[in-house]
């Protein structure tokens, strides 16, 4: 955990909403129709202040936004 935070703001599979109410409580992405609504960021980059370098840190962009400080993680089940 302590590479991750820092280097890109990670793009999530939910929606972006404004707060947690309604959200799913199974895990799983927190999605609705809308596939050009804004997509949530999580944990900052070199780009943002340290402050913003942390797992609970969210932001909202468009699916279309490109950024040297957005990007995402490969995960793969072993």
């Amino acid at each position: 955990m302590y590479d991750l935070h820092g280097n890109v703001a990670e793009w999530c599979a939910d929606h972006w909403h404004d707060n947690y109410q309604n959200a799913p409580n199974n895990e799983s992405a927190w999605v609705e129709d809308n596939a050009k609504g804004s997509r949530v960021l999580r944990g900052g980059s070199w780009l943002h202040l340290p402050g913003s370098c942390r797992s609970s840190h969210r932001l909202s962009s468009s699916p279309e936004s490109k950024s040297d400080a957005f990007g995402f993680r490969i995960a793969s089940s072993v």
